[in-house]
């Protein structure tokens, strides 16, 4: 198998199997991100692809679904991923869908219809990081789109009816900022139609801009209460009905469950960890993340 990097995946699809088809990320600077640094971008030769799905046909393991590897494998051209379906269920009959991760912008390059196509080969639940619906810290952290564009471009997804994962990073705007992200985000995502949103907590490592930025002092992480608060709030004004998750290995508790149906129990969720266990406890958890 051909990765030019390690693997990565969110937490629940860690039972899919994993396929290269692009290496690095095509756009690579965002200010807190370390994935995918050890690998520029390219897009893998089919001939490369055609090999690696023979290989997990030889292997003989149990999975029905194929998680793209890369950072945005969903940038490729709508032939090539039509292409790269067929061959995945020519020698992989037993998978039923593919997804991976996404950024907003290679949704460019694709017609609606071209989505309709995809969706009926079985593409799908694709997670776009989209990160924050605040055109500011869009702008800040150098995401290259504003919420407009998010908004113009996932629509896309909604009309043909492909499933997607949107995500929220929260503490992104540092202190002082949490309740205004909360609300941009959550008014951006109550505007289309996410089957989920997936929470994390911004957890910055030495080899990023933004650390560098923490320690020049021009940005000041949110506190672990703050960050508390602005999950509570992104909650509260979230009206899209959608799945809600916050599970990931940034978050000192973990969360999950149906919007509109239960926010107020994973409001108070919240509210009890942040009674429990107070600033300085809090830190600790977040001090001890070594890795994502």
């Amino acid at each position: 198998m051909h990765f030019s990097s390690g693997i990565n995946r969110p937490p629940y699809e860690a039972n899919d199997e994993f396929l290269q088809i692009t290496s690095g990320c095509s756009h690579g600077r965002c200010k807190f991100c370390t994935f995918y640094k050890d690998s520029p971008f390219s897009l893998s030769p089919m001939e490369e692809i055609e090999a690696d799905i023979k290989e997990l046909a030889y292997s003989g393991w149990g999975f029905d679904r194929i998680y793209l590897q890369g950072a945005d494998p969903f940038i490729r051209k709508t032939e090539d991923l039509l292409k790269i379906a067929e061959m995945i269920y020519h020698y992989l009959p037993q998978v039923k869908s593919i997804g991976g991760y996404a950024r907003v912008d290679n949704l460019k390059n694709k017609t609606v219809e071209q989505v309709r196509q995809l969706k009926d080969a079985g593409y799908n639940y694709f997670y776009f990081g989209v990160e924050s619906g605040d055109d500011k810290l869009l702008d800040r952290m150098n995401k290259g789109y504003h919420a407009d564009y998010v908004l113009h471009e996932c629509r896309k997804m909604d009309e043909v009816g492909m499933p997607w994962i949107a995500n929220f990073l929260g503490g992104l705007g540092g202190h002082g900022w949490g309740l205004s992200h909360a609300r941009e985000t959550a008014k951006l995502y109550n505007q289309l139609k996410p089957a989920m949103i997936y929470a994390s907590e911004l957890t910055l490592f030495p080899d990023t801009p933004l650390s560098r930025d923490v320690a020049e002092g021009k940005f000041a992480e949110a506190t672990e209460l703050e960050r508390m608060e602005e999950m509570q709030e992104f909650i509260r004004c979230l009206t899209v009905p959608t799945i809600f998750r916050a599970e990931h290995v940034t978050m000192p508790v973990r969360i999950n469950g149906r919007v509109p149906e239960d926010k107020d129990a994973m409001i108070n969720r919240l509210q009890e960890t942040m009674d429990t266990n107070g600033e300085e406890r809090l830190q600790m958890y977040r001090s001890s993340v070594y890795s994502l």
